[in-house]
């Protein structure tokens, strides 16, 4: 216990390091504080998310790179509230160990504080617990917690805004973001992932952070009606569009329309897995999928384009009885 209260006096800093003037509480506190009341809303809505970054940790916990586990626990939790079109206001984690090491623990906060910072997000508290028999002595686990705002107006809900003949843009991932890593770790061994892909070690291509979409995605927001955002994680595109969609309507998806990364190639090719496996289990080069009208298509790939980002057209919303068709 003296060890934790040791780790938690040295995080100290990393946490204050992303407050404003709403964060109101400190590090020895039992909850974090955080005001609301001055954020300017009429009619404020929070939206919570909380996720963990899968079985990548222990790619990352193998490689000795722990920055990353803290850099996806954020953005998996940051790009699920902003599929609402929330902003964050704080986040808290939990990271549970065999055997607690304060500069292990120190590295994955502040990978944690990193991503806070890119989006003006406080992280305001969180809980180290070391659990010897529960986790083996190097083993790490992180989940995290985000809580956003919006105005009731603008909260982002595809169930009751996607219609008819809405286009479907494609934001690019940086990579596999955090999920397949099972099937991927089945897959490759240790050698595997020591071999040289694009340049650098396999495995360094697979630990590349999760795209945080907060900054396109929020510019978007301000200038244009966004019926439906949806965020792609476990299951592909096809379990994560399914989610948005109004019962009524059914999305079509043109495979051949979107830039696949050779990462994906690369594993396809040497598990020899089926093109349903690998639709269904990877995002296969698509992060975010922003469902906008027929009319302001061209606008917001404009606006995207001028961002520096890469958007693409990959389907449309069509009638049907609310499914994913991917040809």
């Amino acid at each position: 216990m003296k060890k934790i209260n040791m780790t938690i006096c040295k995080m100290n800093n990393i946490l204050k390091n992303t407050y404003n003037n709403r964060v109101i509480s400190m590090l020895d506190h039992f909850a974090g504080f955080y005001k609301i009341y001055e954020c300017g809303y009429k009619e404020p809505i929070l939206v919570s998310g909380v996720d963990g970054v899968g079985t990548k940790l222990r790619l990352a916990i193998d490689y000795k790179k722990y920055d990353v586990i803290g850099e996806d626990c954020f953005a998996m939790c940051a790009n699920d509230v902003l599929c609402h079109g929330a902003i964050p206001l704080f986040f808290l984690d939990y990271l549970a160990c065999g055997k607690l090491d304060s500069i292990i623990v120190e590295k994955i906060v502040q990978g944690i504080a990193n991503s806070c910072k890119k989006t003006n997000t406080c992280l305001i508290g969180g809980e180290t617990a070391e659990m010897p028999g529960i986790y083996q002595k190097n083993d790490y686990d992180i989940a995290g917690f985000c809580v956003g705002i919006v105005e009731k107006d603008h909260l982002v809900d595809g169930k009751k805004l996607i219609q008819e003949g809405d286009i479907l843009i494609g934001l690019p991932s940086s990579g596999v973001h955090s999920n397949g890593f099972s099937v991927i770790r089945n897959i490759f061994s240790e050698e595997d992932f020591m071999k040289s892909f694009q340049e650098k070690p396999f495995y360094e291509t697979l630990l590349i952070p999760t795209r945080i979409y907060h900054f396109p995605i929020h510019v978007l927001l301000k200038k244009f009606m966004i019926h439906g955002l949806s965020h792609i994680t476990g299951g592909g595109i096809s379990d994560n569009l399914y989610r948005i969609l109004p019962k009524n309507l059914s999305a079509v998806v043109e495979k051949e329309k979107i830039p696949i990364q050779p990462v994906f190639n690369y594993i396809q090719k040497k598990a020899n897995l089926s093109e349903n496996k690998m639709w269904n289990t990877f995002n296969m080069g698509v992060g975010m999928i922003v469902a906008v009208s027929f009319e302001e298509k061209d606008s917001v790939l404009e606006k995207l384009n001028t961002l520096g980002e890469k958007p693409f057209v990959l389907g449309k919303i069509i009638k049907g009885n609310k499914k994913v068709f991917l040809k």
